[in-house]
């Protein structure tokens, strides 16, 4: 008996010594994570638009595809063969994550679907049929619970969510902006192994994940479709680079909708274009144009420079500093009132009413400069977006001898879209900005809502001064002269304002091209939405503001109205004069 006993010694210690160690090694303990649900993202009214369904990572203990382990020389080849064409992964690269016999644990592929698991499951199996020793060479082969991020309305304000990437971390928009509060925190658990099965009777300890916090965002998921659906037809169909509406609410500064075009889908980032990742609206800065003269005409009124009934004799060239300045048509002298300025949107007139706003130009330039400050202008907005441009509005002793006249009607400086819808909730709200924001609040993993933080409100303009700007917007769109026509809306007052402005190439830095807008709000006479829309360098049919843009505004903003139940007041326009008949 001895001597069998010295036999068997011998033979585990040194003969089978590394057979006996290879089958030792599948008996340890594994740590491993235990991924956190990722909490959702829904609209106001809590529809769904980004959420998380059930996946596997496909990891894989390297030691099981050992020759002693496998039985067999090549098992990592043979098994990264099965696999690549199922996972689309290639097969080199598996096979040398494979082959470390002295790794337990290797991760092949993250979030797969159970689609994937199945076949990769059934393919397991089968070969475990035909060689039952070893359980074939996928018996190595785990899957592991996790989560896929689905954005169930496709390419829906995809601008907004941005995705997540495959550490499973956002890469872009509110993903990216608020991940550590959809995240959540992962847990952990250790246990004992043997053959890549747990051992249920063995020790284990385990931390348990924290689930992500739901958003929920401010956009209406229907507004938002009607105007994604709107701004991307009309980039289509005029050729453009690219477009944008934004709609707000005038008293609460929440952004009901944030549309770009083009967009992607974030549930196939290998589809998109790179260039269209982003969210235009707020990363995009881009000259204004007329639509700026809001600010302007605002400040003219706000110092007394002017009223609306002042007259102004616009001629057709006006010499100022080094340039000769036009308007967008050549014209007969023009006599117009200061709301007549307005309406048929004239640099030159604009150019002679800032000038009001001081003894000197140079003293004109600082008031128009800290009204524009006041407006949100060279500001970032407040809405803490990834990438978010804050625009460029150099200070007034850095502009050209051209540029401060300019800036009156919008070229010399940039700005973003959401800046742009901002400055006309700021009139429509009896000249008080609120801050735009785009998260309403957040859902714990108790249930319990708490809402965002409490916007910032600051006094720009006087009220009489805002009424007073909002029955002169009006013009634009009710008057025969205004050159907002295409913005009426049967049953209510609207208040806007076009623009086309040149624009810079942000490729050569050059102008080239055109920036169409038109900004507006309604009901003009109770403000409840304001709606702002550009369409960047279109290049095939009208590149005005009032042709291109007002039709979308006008689209966009009947819907918001019919969607927020927002009746007609029944009330008239003013219709202030814009012209004047000169004294002989």
């Amino acid at each position: 008996m001895l001597l069998a006993f010295v036999v068997r010694l011998v033979q585990v210690q040194a003969v089978d010594a590394r057979a006996y160690a290879a089958k030792a090694q599948q008996n340890r303990y594994l740590d491993l994570t235990l991924p956190a649900t990722r909490g959702e993202i829904t609209d106001r009214n809590g529809k769904l638009l980004a959420t998380s369904v059930d996946a596997y990572d496909i990891t894989a203990d390297p030691s099981m595809f050992s020759e002693e382990a496998a039985e067999t020389k090549d098992a990592p080849e043979q098994a990264a063969a099965l696999l690549a064409p199922i996972l689309g992964l290639d097969a080199e690269k598996l096979a040398a994550k494979l082959d470390k016999p002295e790794d337990r644990y290797a991760l092949l592929a993250r979030r797969q679907t159970p689609q994937v698991w199945k076949q990769i499951k059934d393919l397991k199996r089968a070969l475990a049929e035909k060689n039952p020793r070893t359980g074939g060479v996928l018996a190595g082969i785990f899957p592991e619970s996790s989560t896929r991020r689905l954005y169930p309305n496709g390419d829906l304000a995809a601008g907004i969510l941005g995705w997540v990437n495959a550490d499973g971390k956002g890469g872009g928009g509110i993903e990216s902006q608020l991940n550590k509060l959809l995240a959540g925190e992962d847990g952990s658990i250790e246990y004992a192994q043997s053959g890549g099965r747990r051992v249920p009777t063995a020790d284990s300890s385990e931390t348990p994940a924290v689930p992500g916090s739901d958003v929920e965002l401010t956009i209406d998921r229907d507004i938002q479709y009607v105007a994604q659906k709107a701004i991307a037809q009309q980039v289509a169909k005029s050729e453009a680079d690219s477009g944008y509406v934004v709609v707000q609410d005038t008293r609460t500064g929440e952004i009901l909708a944030m549309a770009n075009a083009p967009g992607f889908d974030p549930n196939d980032l290998s589809k998109a274009n790179p260039k269209h990742l982003g969210n235009p609206a707020l990363q995009q800065a881009f000259e204004p144009g007329s639509t700026s003269k809001l600010i302007s005409l605002a400040a003219v009124l706000e110092e007394k420079a002017a009223t609306p009934d002042t007259h102004v004799t616009v001629p057709n060239r006006l010499h100022r500093g080094d340039r000769l300045f036009r308007d967008d048509v050549d014209h007969e002298t023009w006599y117009l009132t200061l709301s007549g300025v307005l309406a048929k949107s004239s640099n030159i007139g604009t150019i002679l009413a800032t000038q009001q706003l001081g003894r000197t130009q140079k003293e004109a330039n600082q008031v128009l400069h800290g009204y524009l400050r006041k407006f949100g202008m060279g500001s970032k907005t407040g809405i803490g977006f990834p990438g978010e441009t804050a625009g460029i509005l150099h200070k007034p002793g850095d502009w050209s001898t051209s540029t401060q006249y300019t800036v009156p009607f919008g070229q010399g400086y940039s700005i973003n879209a959401v800046q742009a819808v901002s400055a006309y909730s700021t009139v429509a709200n009896g000249g008080v900005r609120v801050e735009p924001t785009l998260v309403r609040g957040k859902k714990g993993p108790d249930g319990r809502f708490t809402p965002g933080d409490e916007p910032e409100k600051t006094r720009v303009i006087s009220e009489p001064t805002a009424e007073t700007l909002s029955e002169m917007l009006q013009s634009v769109v009710d008057d025969p002269e205004g050159t907002g026509k295409l913005a009426r809306i049967d049953g209510y007052r609207v208040a806007g304002k076009t623009g086309t402005a040149n624009r810079v190439d942000p490729e050569t830095g050059r102008y080239s091209g055109y920036t169409a807008s038109f900004a507006g709000f309604a009901p003009a006479d109770k403000p409840r939405i304001s709606v702002y829309c550009a369409v960047q360098n279109p290049t095939e049919g009208s590149y005005f503001g009032g042709e291109i843009c007002a039709p979308i505004f006008k689209e966009v903003m009947e819907f918001a109205l019919k969607t927020l139940k927002v009746a007609p007041t029944g009330a008239k326009a003013p219709g202030l004069p814009v012209t004047f008949e000169p004294k002989d």
